[in-house]
Formats: C-alpha cells, structure tokens, sequence
C-alpha cells in the first residue's frame, strides 16, 4: 500500500476531517467484530510486592502500575522481580494488558500494549493476545472507547471487569480478508499517533528541563549575601490589606477575576476593587497559605487574601516582590498559626523581613524571570501552550483515525 511506512503523519484531511480514514484505507473495507472472536484472554498470577525488588532477575508488571504509570504502549519496563518465570504467566510482544480491578471503575478502562516477551505478570491482570490485531491499535482502541468499558464494569466498593463482557466488545478489523494488509494500515494508523505522542513527551521533558533552569536561575537571582542589600520590614514598603466578597460570585468569565483563599481564582466578578499590578497571598484556610500570586490585571480581591502593594514604585517594583516571595514560601508558610484554620495574621506579614536591592537591579532580575517564567508558565505563549496544542491535535487525529465506519448489518452481528 503506497500510503504505509511514511515517516511523517498524513494530514490531508477534507474541510470535514473524514477524508483521512478513507485515504488510509484506500478502499479496503472494515468488519466490526467482537474481541472475542479474534484473541483470547489469560489472567495473570499472583506478584506478591515483596517479590518486586530492584536486584531482580526478570521484569515484571504490577497490576497497579497499569492504571498509575503506562501508558498506551509499555516501551520499558520500570520492575523487576526476583519471582521465577516457571511459576509465573509471562508477555509475548504485542499482549494487551488490563487491570481487573480498581477501587474506582474509571481506573480499569485502561490498556497497554507491551512490546517484549518474557515480562512477569501480576495477578488482576487480563492479557488479551491477538494475532488478528496490533497491539498498540487495540489499546489505543480500548482507550478511547471508556463509556463503553464503564459500561462492564461491576462491583460497589471494589471494581471488577471480566474478559467475557470484554469478549463482547465490537472492534473495527480493516481488510480482514488480508490479514498481512490489515496489520499494516493499523500498525500505520499506530504510529501517526506515536507520532504526536512524542513530540508532546519531547515537549515535556523540554518544560522539565526549562523549568529546574528557572528554579535555579530565580534562586540564584534572588539569594543576596549580608551588606549587600537594604533589608526591610514587608509593611515598611508595602500597603497589605484585605478585601471583602463581591456581591455575586460568578462562574463564567468575565472582565475580572475573583481573588480569595486558594491557589487559583475563586471564580469572576462583574465589578473589581484592585488595580493591576497587586501581589497576593492567601490569609487563611486549607491549602492556599504560603502561595503567591500576581495579578496583572484589575480584579476583585476577597476577605480571605492579601494584597501587597508597594508605597513607592521607584523603590520597591511589585513584580521583584512577587518573584522574591514566590521563591521564598518558606518564609510564608512559617507565619502560619495552626488551630481551627490556618492563618497568617497582618501584624506577622507586616514584620517579614524582604532584601531590597537597587531599582535598577529589581529591573534586571524581573526582565530575566519574565523571560523563563513565559516559556514554563504561559498558556498563551510558553511551552505548556504547545504541549496544550499537541495533546488536542494528537485527541483530533485519534478520533479521526479510529472512526471507522460501521454499517447496521454489522453491529447488529455483534450486538
């Protein structure tokens, strides 16, 4: 087939999106059949978590590790067991493997394609095994098919799924009547969206690596040696206030944002009582002390917050401030006064001691954090926009590429 073995994914859809699958296909029709009518099932024995040990002979999958740590495609296996293999079940290439139980029913629609033989598994594992179908086009499959696996699911306080409702599952075969041909265009459709997935994991690991660099950056910038700057007490240099609840708290966006207790918006109002350029912090509850925020923009703050605003601009900028105590919540965080509710009280805030350098040098310490703190932080410019943008086109494509059609004949069939 002239379109398989490409190394770039295909994305020569119509104005509508459906003419993907179809040029994939290239003509080749698509059965639906139940799973159990193409692979069978075997359940994994049990791997006591004392026999999982770091100086073990031979991998192993857990069946917690499932729902907590593999994705879609298991290229390495994190376990090790010193369990022998004879008194074990064990992976060929290509298995599928799910959890059978879960103390949430959302934690057993789930699968994994693992990619080597011989790996120990644990017991409350279903192995699906399948020569009829790829892998990794059936986890895939399963994944993106959840209302139809919580459907299965049975139990109250522990959950369970079984292969014979599993065996009921109706699947898209391409070209069943070419069983080499079939292979290839799922193991195509497979790595399109391996394809998206590692430009996101690369995406990741950058925003990882940038973001241990902005740590250290920040602290570096913001550790001064004794005689090198003004110390000064935080309510000498800044006004620190509360505020009070808005008269309606709303839930869709508005101009301003509603700034409380938490680590993020309380919710929107349709009035402010802030100008921008305000640092805040938590006053009291659960969570939220030692947090710090900036609020660029006009907002409403709330009776359970701090704002801090320097008394003048020309010696203390407000962002330096919000950088500094951003890195500094320790120093938060040791105002805070158990009981009750946690708090922070004024009269302590006020005391904080904060270093002051020169104007000019809060400048230059803002503009390089701005800088680090766009690319690991915005969502509107920064790494965690691309990631964002790369999740949603590789959830485009996999919808795209596993709607196949599916005739009435057919699921009448399998229903």
């Amino acid at each position: 087939m002239s379109k398989l073995g490409k190394k770039e994914p295909r994305m020569d859809t119509d104005e509508h999106g459906c003419d993907f699958l179809e040029k994939l296909l290239d003509g080749a029709e698509v059965e639906w059949v139940a799973l159990g009518e193409v692979a069978t099932f075997l359940k994994g024995k049990s791997l006591p978590k004392k026999s999982i040990v770091e100086e073990g002979v031979h991998k192993c999958i857990h069946y917690g590790e499932l729902f907590t740590y593999y994705p879609a495609i298991i290229k390495d296996v994190k376990s090790r067991t010193s369990q022998s293999i004879t008194d074990s079940i064990v992976s060929l290439s290509n298995d599928v493997l799910m959890p059978t139980s879960d103390v949430t029913p959302t934690g057993l629609a789930v699968a994994s394609c693992i990619r080597e033989d011989n790996i120990v598994l644990g017991g409350d594992i279903l192995v699906i095994r399948s020569s009829a179908i790829d892998g990794r086009f059936l986890s895939t499959f399963i994944r993106n098919n959840k209302s139809k696996i919580m459907q299965m699911v049975k139990g109250a306080t522990v959950y369970h799924i079984y292969a014979k409702d599993l065996a009921k599952l109706s699947i898209p075969i391409p070209c069943p009547e070419n069983p080499e041909k079939s292979l290839a265009i799922q193991a195509e459709i497979v790595r399109i969206l391996d394809t998206f997935t590692e430009l996101t994991t690369e995406l990741t690991t950058e925003l990882t690596a940038r973001t241990k660099q902005y740590n250290y950056y920040r602290d570096q910038l913001l550790t001064f040696e004794d005689g090198d700057v003004e110390w000064k007490e935080l309510g000498n240099v800044t006004e620190i206030n509360t505020g009070q609840k808005p008269s309606e708290i709303l839930e869709s966006a508005t101009d301003f944002d509603y700034i409380n207790a938490g680590t993020s918006r309380s919710g929107y109002s349709a009035n402010s009582n802030c100008e921008g350029d305000i640092v805040t912090t938590p006053s009291r509850g659960q969570g939220g002390i030692g947090y710090v925020g900036y609020q660029k923009e006009p907002f409403w703050l709330g009776a359970l917050c701090y704002k801090m605003k320097s008394k003048d601009k020309d010696f203390l900028i407000n962002k330096y401030l919000y950088y500094f105590l951003q890195s500094k919540s320790e120093l938060l965080l040791g105002l805070k006064k158990e009981g009750g509710v946690p708090a922070v009280n004024k009269t302590d805030l006020a005391k904080l001691q904060i270093p002051v350098p020169s104007p000019s040098e809060q400048a230059r310490i803002v503009a390089i954090l701005d800088k680090f703190d766009t690319l690991t932080h915005s969502i509107s410019e920064g790494l965690p926009r691309e990631i964002e943008q790369r999740q949603k086109q590789y959830e485009y494509y996999r919808d795209l590429l596993l709607s196949f059609p599916k005739p009435e004949a057919q699921m009448e069939k399998v229903a």
